[in-house]
Formats: C-alpha cells, structure tokens, sequence
C-alpha cells in the first residue's frame, strides 16, 4: 500500500514543486555542457569570475552569472568571494562527468538528451493518447521508421553513437562482469555501436575473440570517430533483422530488444536460437522494471522515452524470461546491478 504523505507535504508540497521543476534542472546543466562552462573550468588552474567566463565563451554576462549561480545552487560548482567578486570552480563531479575531455565524460550523453530527447518529451501528452512514437511531429519522419530518425543526419548519428559510448562508459565494467563469461570464447556484440560495451568485455576477458556487428554505416563512423588504440575488438557489418548473423558462443543484446514490439524481438531471438550450439546463448542488456510496477523510477522514465522515441517498451525480468522461453531458450539466470542497466543470461 502507498505511503501516506505527511502532514508537513500536505501542508506545502516541497516535493512536488521539486518535481515540477526538474526539467528546469536538467535544462540547466545541458545549457552549461553546450556552452563548455565545465570544459572552461577544468582547463582553468584557478577559479574564474563569471565576467572572465562570459568573455571567453561568448555570452552576456548577465546569463552566464545567472547559469553560474543556479550551477552553485544545485552543487555542480563551488563559489568563493574575493574582494568582492564571485569566484566560480568545478566541483570533481562535474570535472569527472561533465567536462567533455574527462575519461569517464556523460558530455555526449548529455548532448543527445539536450538536443534530441529533449524535444520529443515536449510532445508526451501526444505519445500517451496516440500510443505511437513522436518522430514525425518532432522531426518530420515517419513513426515507423525508428532509426532512419536517430541516424536522420551524421552529425544526429554522431550524437546518438556518443550517447550510446558514454552509457557503456559508465555502465559497462558492471555488464560485462555481471555473470562469469570467461567460458566463451566467441562474443558477438549484435548492434554494438561504437564498442564501447565490447571493449569492456574484451578487458575482462581476453582471451575471448569480441567482435562487434552492426549497419555498415555505424561501423564505418565507429572506426572513424570511437577507434582506440591498440583495440582488440573486431567490426563486421550487416542488419541483424534481414541478413545473416555471425557464429557466435554468445550474443550480446544491449539496450536492443528494448527498441522494438514483442514480434519483432521474437523474431531476433529465435533467429539467435537456431544459431546457438547447446551451450551458447545471449546476454541481454536492459534496464528492468520491479515485477510490482513500484519501480525503479528512473527505468519508468526510460520506457516513457521507448514511447516517445521507439517502437519498444523496458520490461520487467518476467517479461524478457517468457520471450527467451518462447524462442527455445530454457537455461536464464537474472542478475541486478544496482546501476542503470541489468543483466540476463540465457543459455541454450
């Protein structure tokens, strides 16, 4: 049963006002990493004043002393007055994830979410009454054909691909060491984008062969844009919807099945079955909901952006477990990270 709201939220709603205002948040930071406030800050060896700030990224310094303060606000920056000047800092989080030249940088992310998700979000109400993604309205194309929006352009499929590497970036270590997979030797990432998800695979098992398969057209600007050296991972291009897919001891499904209708997905997995030998299988990557609908709030979001975005939903284990089940699969272990992303391993 619901908790009841105290008397101190009935009398003012602290957390609904909270709530009504996250989207002026979020609008905050992404303002900041398109602007390089934090790249600014973090090449700076001393704290810089919002005037010194302005000049160098070219805005009023009205905006940007208000930007700077709403960033002290929420914790993002650190504030100090000398002589009478605000004095403005990154704090290490924001060093660490919001400056674009940062190892672990979500500035990518941070990017598409600003600049993609953010407009298809302003048509929710519609997504919801019409039961169907917003590209048209948004973009101007066609509902049904989900990737032909997020690959509109090169520079949209630079943004989406940036997305994707800095989810793995983040997430990935925690994938990949999920389950023990030492025992394949053979790892097929079907739709591994840039490599970063086989990357981190290919680190905690190396003597595992990862190879990474995707549209030509992404493992071309993968090795263009996300190539690293001395990489271990392999590229081999193909549609893993009409065309053949490689041999493999396992596949790697990440944030894949999530895109599409249940069809489609069975479809996919029964062609993945029919490939397996009796003891290879799939990991699948998702963000799963609780089985009580209580849950996890920030997986609820993202199947709202499957709505607005996909043709897909996230679902709970259970959902996932009876596809796997339907397509031949009969061996599934489910394992929660904790993190953004979960993991099941599916063994024929």
């Amino acid at each position: 049963m619901a908790e009841h709201m105290s008397q101190s939220e009935l009398d003012y709603p602290f957390k609904l006002l909270e709530y009504f205002n996250g989207f002026r948040v979020s609008k905050v930071i992404f303002s900041a990493c398109e602007l390089g406030v934090f790249d600014l800050l973090l090449r700076s060896q001393e704290p810089l004043s919002a005037q010194h700030v302005a000049q160098e990224l070219g805005t009023s310094l009205d905006g940007m002393e208000r930007l700077l303060d709403a960033l002290v606000g929420i914790e993002i920056l650190e504030v100090e007055q000398t002589d009478g000047t605000a004095l403005y800092s990154s704090t290490d989080v924001a060093n660490l994830y919001l400056a674009k030249g940062s190892a672990k940088s979500l500035h990518d992310m941070i990017i598409y979410q600003s600049q993609t998700i953010y407009p298809l979000w302003n048509n929710m109400v519609d997504a919801v009454r019409e039961g169907k993604n917003q590209n048209e309205k948004t973009f101007g194309l066609p509902a049904e054909e989900v990737f032909q929006a997020i690959y509109r352009s090169e520079e949209e499929m630079l943004k989406f691909m940036g997305l994707m590497n800095s989810s793995w970036v983040l997430d990935g270590h925690d994938i990949v060491t999920a389950f023990n997979l030492s025992g394949f030797q053979n790892i097929v990432d079907l739709g591994g984008c840039t490599g970063a998800l086989a990357r981190e695979m290919a680190k905690a098992y190396p003597s595992s062969t990862v190879t990474v398969f995707d549209l030509q057209q992404v493992v071309e600007m993968a090795q263009k844009h996300f190539s690293q050296e001395n990489d271990t991972i392999v590229f081999q291009s193909g549609d893993f919807f009409t065309g053949e897919i490689p041999t493999a001891d396992l596949y790697v499904l990440a944030r894949i099945i999530h895109d599409w209708p249940e069809e489609k997905c069975l479809t996919l997995l029964k062609k993945i079955y029919d490939m397996c030998a009796p003891g290879s299988g799939v990991l699948l990557v998702e963000a799963m909901l609780f089985e009580n609908r209580r849950g996890p709030v920030m997986t609820q979001l993202f199947s709202l952006n499957m709505l607005v975005q996909t043709e897909g939903r996230e679902r709970p284990p259970s959902k996932y477990t009876r596809m796997f089940n339907k397509t031949g699969f009969q061996n599934i272990q489910v394992c929660r990270t904790g993190k953004s992303y979960d993991a099941i391993l599916a063994i024929r």
